[in-house]
């Protein structure tokens, strides 16, 4: 017997959309990027610990991220070896780092986020202020309802 498959509805074409713009805002942002020699990744570190003035462990980086340790750590290692980022020890925990920006990293944060934020701008000239934060509000909303929906399946 064959079951009929439902026609894919509005919110299906929603989803897909926001997977096409998401993959082209990554590789835009791979090409902005690319001349400070920074993949998006690396950037999305630094940015986090940049609201971490004491630093914060790879652990919550990850989680922040939504990356897997694994990669946190190969990025950390990477930013380390170009001076961006220093591990120190944590007083909570003698098992774990905490990770900090350096002089450098903040140096190179003050060229890149004025050009990072004039090319949002950019991007999005077509969206008035109000309606930038109406969409950033509702991607919070789907955010949450994938969460939930996650949360909801079987491990």
């Amino acid at each position: 017997m064959n079951a009929t498959i439902p026609e894919p509805g509005p919110h299906y074409e929603a989803l897909l959309q926001l997977l096409r713009t998401s993959e082209s805002i990554w590789n835009a942002s791979r090409v902005f990027l690319d001349r400070w020699d920074l993949s998006p990744s690396q950037f999305n570190i630094l940015n986090v610990l940049r609201d971490h003035p004491e630093g914060t462990t790879q652990i919550e980086l990850s989680r922040k991220l939504i990356m897997h340790r694994s990669n946190v750590t190969g990025m950390i290692d990477r930013l380390e070896q170009r001076r961006l980022v220093v591990r120190r020890d944590n007083p909570d925990d003698r098992r774990a780092y905490r990770i900090v920006l350096t002089k450098d990293a903040h140096k190179l944060l003050d060229e890149v986020l004025p050009a990072y934020y004039g090319a949002a701008e950019a991007v999005f000239a077509a969206f008035s202020q109000k309606r930038s934060r109406e969409l950033a509000e509702e991607l919070a909303t789907l955010e949450k309802n994938v969460a939930r929906f996650t949360e909801s399946l079987p491990h």
